[in-house]
């Protein structure tokens, strides 16, 4: 931590600047950008999609009716998360969503979980390399991963995670957002964030190891 204040982005003054001046554009920008993504960490505190979908829609009028009153100490996208999470909490208290996203977050951030497959490593009373790499991760060509039909094994590991998980690896590796965004979107702390999207990535290589060693199994 330097101390130092927050710097408004010259995107964010320029956003800022249009939405006080009720610039239908630059509303429609942000929008796009952040409308389903949104969408989805609602749908983590509420019950239905059409209930997330008047959170959501809540978050965006509040924003128009106080976009005066941002002051910049944050960055645009930051603020605009508060608002949706406090709003998707309340709601989801209100309703009465049977499990609360924190609970969720908190459970599977505690459980003592291995993200590597304890049999690719060598044993504890190995003469030589103990605890060390037995069967160690691969790097895969980079025109591999973004095929097609590999991004739909990627896509597939995503939709079997849990849920916590699921939500982080998609907004950091899928939507670019940093650390501090997914924490305060999904109102978690940094220590979680790191273990979710850590177990996350390690069940996502895995998934892709299988696929690339059942594609060299086949070819041989």
């Amino acid at each position: 931590m330097t101390g130092e204040p927050f710097k408004q982005s010259a995107d964010d003054a320029a956003l800022v600047a249009g939405l006080r001046a009720g610039d239908e554009r630059a509303f429609a920008e942000l929008v796009d950008r952040y409308h389903a993504s949104m969408l989805r960490i609602a749908r983590l505190y509420v019950r239905s999609p059409a209930v997330a979908e008047e959170v959501v829609q809540e978050t965006w009028l509040a924003v128009l009716q106080g976009i005066d009153r941002f002051e910049g100490r944050s960055s645009l996208k930051t603020w605009i998360l508060r608002i949706l999470a406090n709003r998707a909490r309340t709601r989801g208290a209100r309703e009465g969503r049977s499990v609360p996203f924190s609970a969720l977050v908190a459970t599977d951030a505690a459980v003592g979980e291995a993200t590597v497959e304890p049999g690719r490593f060598r044993a504890r009373d190995d003469g030589e390399w103990p605890y060390h790499w037995a069967a160690p991760p691969r790097d895969w060509p980079e025109e591999r991963l973004l095929a097609g039909e590999t991004l739909q094994v990627i896509g597939g590991a995503l939709e079997m995670l849990p849920e916590s998980q699921r939500e982080v690896i998609r907004l950091r590796d899928v939507e670019g957002w940093d650390a501090d965004e997914v924490c305060e979107a999904l109102q978690i702390s940094p220590g979680n964030q790191r273990v979710l999207l850590h177990r996350a990535r390690a069940k996502v290589r895995a998934a892709l190891e299988r696929y690339f060693m059942g594609e060299v199994a086949m070819a041989q």
